[in-house]
């Protein structure tokens, strides 16, 4: 797993750039107890492995 700082942005950039599909930040958000996509302030993320078949951006209820 990696972590990574980031200040402010969004987490759908972070995922397309580092896991290549903008619509896997819900997995980011998820591993980082996130709700807002949003960030705000400087924070830090751990990330997820890169997996290319996971993706949809829904969030499991």
């Amino acid at each position: 797993m990696t972590t990574i700082t980031v200040a402010g942005g969004d987490l759908f950039h972070i995922a397309a750039a580092r896991l290549g599909d903008a619509t896997q930040w819900v997995r980011i958000a998820q591993l980082n107890n996130l709700k807002d996509p949003v960030l705000d302030g400087v924070t830090l993320l751990m990330l997820p492995p890169v997996d290319l078949s996971a993706g949809g951006g829904i969030a499991a209820q």
